[in-house]
């Protein structure tokens, strides 16, 4: 098997470190669900994590690697959101700080939550600018540590973790859904089943008009979305797979899924219905994959990951159809 730059090795020691700073997030089961789908599904809750998603995991391990005079210079990175939130966070638990590089369309509440965690936000247009090259002068001019919301081998292992304690509490599975943006979480997933359960197909899961990964596994290289396309699931609205990402991807997971923006909404009642929880649309396009069918459940034991719960509640109930 290729060597990658997250393995379950170091998965195992993240996991290690991070023991009594995050939270081993729970699993959820609902006997009437799984009779409804006639198979078993099973929720891997990272809507429950600190900063309400998996990315804290990566965030915080990174940062603390950093040497003392690395985090005095403190960290600068990308985010649409919950990438901001953790390594705002991660920065403030360990005496470090964060400047982060949002798209000036992020939702204002994770904006908000982020500035109250003492970061600073530097916005760009996502249609017009890079951000990779926003980050990079950040950096340059400030001497600021690189932290990316994936692509570097410490970053992956941290979020790693969480397929892990999947693993470890969940049992024999027969296939794994996990949301995709950048790619890391999904990367991370396949390398810890590939050693840990290498039955357990892993797939990763996208909005239908940001399905980067999906089409650039067909195709054998990555290939990027459109420009000026959006969707509601904003947390996993990449333009193409990352370069660090994908390789690992490519060589791991048995294919990739989408959801449509209606079957997003639908995925989010779903889970508050049946689940009690609440979820962002980029969190549940696993969920919506297996709801609309793509994904065969029937007498099969089928998790996806809920990748974060960062949506405010006048929001959550827009897309959802609620009323307050």
């Amino acid at each position: 098997m290729t060597q990658h730059p997250v393995t379950l090795d170091t998965v195992r020691t993240a996991q290690n470190a991070l023991a009594d700073v995050v939270v081993r997030t729970p699993i959820l089961e609902n006997a009437d669900v799984n009779a409804m789908l006639g198979g078993r599904l099973l929720i891997k809750a990272e809507n429950f994590q600190r900063t309400g998603a998996f990315k804290i995991r990566g965030a915080f391990y990174r940062i603390s690697n950093l040497t003392a005079k690395e985090r005095a210079r403190g960290t600068v990175s990308y985010s649409s959101g919950n990438h901001a939130l953790g390594l705002a966070r991660a920065a403030q638990m360990l005496g470090s700080s964060a400047i982060l590089v949002m798209p000036a369309d992020v939702p204002a509440a994770k904006m908000t939550a982020t500035r109250a965690l003492g970061a600073e936000i530097v916005t760009f247009e996502r249609d017009s600018e890079n951000s990779a090259e926003v980050v990079e002068r950040i950096a340059s001019q400030t001497g600021r540590i690189e932290v990316p919301p994936s692509a570097h081998p410490q970053v992956l292992a941290g979020a790693g973790t969480a397929a892990l304690e999947l693993v470890q509490d969940a049992g024999p599975l027969d296939q794994v859904l996990v949301p995709c943006g950048g790619g890391g979480l999904t990367a991370a997933t396949a390398a810890v089943l590939a050693e840990a359960s290498p039955a357990t197909e892993v797939f990763s899961a996208e909005p239908s008009l940001f399905d980067d990964t999906r089409r650039s596994l067909q195709a054998g290289q990555r290939i990027g979305n459109p420009a000026g396309q959006r969707t509601i699931c904003d947390a996993i609205m990449t333009p193409i797979p990352n370069d660090v990402t994908f390789p690992i991807n490519l060589d791991l997971l048995a294919g990739g899924v989408t959801a449509t923006d209606a079957e997003v909404r639908a995925a989010m009642r779903f889970a508050s219905d049946h689940f009690k929880i609440v979820t962002e649309p980029g969190a549940v396009v696993g969920l919506a994959a297996i709801l609309n069918g793509q994904i065969d459940i029937k007498d099969r034991t089928i998790a996806t990951v809920i990748t974060g719960g960062n949506i405010d509640t006048s929001r959550f109930a827009a897309l959802t159809g609620d009323t307050l």
